[in-house]
């Protein structure tokens, strides 16, 4: 694994990022014609809930979650959810849905104005909860991360990076306070693109 500093490289005609893990996901559809790719969405993820590491989240976006999971997980099992990219504890960046894709992760959302964010956004998946600190690891592959999607997509820009709960209020919480949203906006502004 490349250093959690270390832009990743993106193949713009695939979509994909270089040398990280691909579990590609079914979940995912073409984005609307005409529709521009200018928001990054980060939320938090923990399963089962509050517990890091496994194969869960990777079962989830996949649709393989079996009749013997643990009981919490169950629930989930035919949810048709998935997003772009997850970042783990450690840094490792594992890739769901190619970016030219509309991954769906946001559900019902909107932002400034714009309702249905799927399709024009990328999801970027931290693990983590609302109350458990993010690690430095994530702060700085995320960081990365974004750097080199501005770099790949021009119609991105660093303003244009919302919170989940942003774009769901009431509806969804994550990545939650545990995230120092005023933090990883400050490497984000620090960080030459």
């Amino acid at each position: 694994m490349n250093p959690p500093s270390a832009q990743p490289a993106i193949d713009t005609a695939t979509g994909l990022l270089a040398a990280v893990q691909q579990v590609l996901s079914p979940h995912c559809d073409p984005r609307p014609p005409g529709a521009k790719l200018d928001l990054i969405v980060i939320h938090g993820i923990s399963l089962p809930p509050g517990q890091f590491g496994g194969p869960w989240i990777d079962r989830l976006f996949t649709d393989n979650i079996p009749a013997d999971a643990p009981e919490s997980l169950r629930e989930l099992a035919g949810v048709r959810v998935s997003a772009h990219v997850l970042v783990r504890r450690d840094g490792q960046l594992i890739q769901y849905v190619p970016f030219g894709l509309r991954a769906w992760h946001a559900g019902r959302s909107t932002y400034q104005g714009r309702a249905a964010c799927n399709d024009f956004s990328i999801g970027i998946e931290l693990e983590g909860t609302d109350s458990t600190p993010y690690t430095e690891a994530q702060y700085e592959r995320l960081t990365a991360l974004a750097h080199s999607l501005f770099s790949a997509y021009p119609t991105l820009s660093r303003t244009a990076v919302a919170r989940h709960s942003d774009i769901a209020p009431g509806r969804k919480s994550d990545p939650g306070p545990a995230f120092d949203w005023a933090r990883w906006q400050t490497l984000l502004a620090a960080t030459p693109a």
